[in-house]
């Protein structure tokens, strides 16, 4: 039987015959995004924004505009369309087209909630690189949110991103179009890596594959109660958040001991002697290609354990296993659970995220660093979720969907994660 990537490289070729400039194949980071905001009944795609404030009179909107239309000419992925055509998941490459959005504020709003009004507004039909600019009169600056559909970027390509258009807004010549040959170069070059990637995804589905992940997910189910709208407080916004720094000791915390962190909070979230579905991001540019922008990273899934068991030296251990079979996609790991009989259908109840802060460049426009900042209470796709940031110290954030998690018991699985990976709390890996 043809593996699931088989089966949508097959679908695919046949779409675009023997070769297309217009039409691209997804790598299985893209085909879930797709899919899930095909299963989304307003359509939402997910959508990740990065804020920077500028003092007033920092910014020229016209001058950005065209620096960002320069910046997605450049990169294939940043002027592509995630679309589904006949079933099948694709990028549809159109000409760079970047808007820039001065959303005007409701009589009383604050900047921030201007800036969620105007996401939550996003057309999907739209470009997948967009900006919005809000002033704040209060602090006498100007906040930019630099925003992307998350199916055509990820961590790495988002660093990339602030660099280069802190770079395009500089040039003297900005108004020149890259050369042709160049685009032709990049476009070739990010066909090249999704081949890559798929190959490597193709090679990665094995039956051994598939039933080491229908054994080790098999006790799987999502334990998060339905969105309920009657769940959110009257007049409040639709997530909430929390964050905290910490101390880093010894060179940070270890992936195996943030899971760990994170079980102890959905043990807080669901309660004890479950085995909860945890996503992360992992993966990279597949091996030989150029490092294009674009969605490489695959959606792992950890079976959290919320009993009162040994914690991240085990953690570890399967960890690490899981690693060995991080290539097969995501969507083949769901079937293969549940061809495996399981009643999980692929929900997660909690996502894990982690950065490096020294691969966070910020942006400077004209010399000029903005001040990277955080508007909360935007829509979130899942139950909740965890970023954490590590440098010199480190950096906890934590949002959840109100309709679905009430705020005392998010702010008590909140501090079962903070207590977790203080120093004096857990040893080193």
């Amino acid at each position: 039987m043809l593996s699931i990537t088989s089966q949508y490289l097959a679908r695919y070729r046949r779409l675009a015959g023997d070769g297309s400039d217009t039409l691209l194949p997804v790598t299985g980071a893209q085909r879930r995004f797709v899919l899930v905001r095909r299963l989304d009944p307003s359509g939402r795609p997910d959508v990740v924004p990065m804020f920077f404030a500028f003092p007033q009179g920092t910014v020229d909107p016209e001058r950005l505009r065209t620096a960002a239309c320069r910046l997605a000419a450049r990169h294939t992925a940043l002027r592509s369309r995630p679309d589904v055509l006949r079933g099948t998941p694709v990028l549809s490459v159109t000409e760079p087209d970047v808007t820039l959005t001065r959303p005007a504020p409701a009589p009383g709003e604050a900047p921030a909630d201007t800036l969620r009004r105007a996401l939550a507004a996003w057309d999907p039909q739209g470009p997948a690189l967009r900006l919005f600019l809000v002033h704040d009169e209060e602090r006498e600056e100007e906040i930019l949110a630099v925003a992307l559909d998350h199916a055509v970027c990820d961590g790495r390509s988002l660093a990339r991103i602030v660099d280069e258009l802190g770079a395009a807004y500089g040039e003297e010549d900005l108004a020149a179009p890259p050369e042709p040959e160049e685009t032709k170069a990049e476009l070739a070059a990010y066909h090249d890596a999704v081949l890559r990637q798929l190959a490597a995804e193709e090679r990665a589905e094995t039956p051994a594959a598939a039933a080491y992940w229908a054994d080790r997910l098999r006790a799987l189910r999502a334990h998060a109660p339905a969105p309920l709208a009657s769940r959110v407080p009257e007049g409040t916004r639709p997530s909430g958040a929390a964050q905290a720094r910490l101390p880093a000791h010894d060179g940070g915390v270890s992936f195996p001991g943030l899971l760990d962190a994170c079980r102890a909070a959905a043990r807080e979230l669901y309660g004890p002697g479950l085995a909860v579905p945890l996503g992360y991001p992992w993966g990279g540019r597949p091996a030989g290609a150029d490092p294009v922008v674009g969605c490489f990273l695959n959606t792992l899934v950890c079976p959290a354990d919320t009993g009162d068991g040994p914690g991240s030296a085990v953690t570890a251990d399967a960890w690490w296993d899981d690693l060995d079979r991080a290539d097969v996609p995501f969507d083949a790991v769901v079937a293969a659970v549940r061809a495996a009989g399981a009643d999980w259908t692929g929900g997660l109840d909690g996502l894990l995220t982690v950065d490096d802060d020294s691969r966070r460049p910020p942006l400077r426009l004209a010399g000029v660093e903005g001040r990277e900042v955080h508007v909360d209470g935007r829509p979130v796709r899942g139950p909740f979720a965890v970023s954490v940031t590590q440098g010199a110290e480190i950096r906890l954030r934590m949002v959840w969907d109100r309709a679905v998690l009430d705020d005392a018991t998010a702010h008590r699985a909140f501090d079962a994660l903070t207590h977790a990976l203080r120093p004096s709390d857990h040893a080193m890996d």
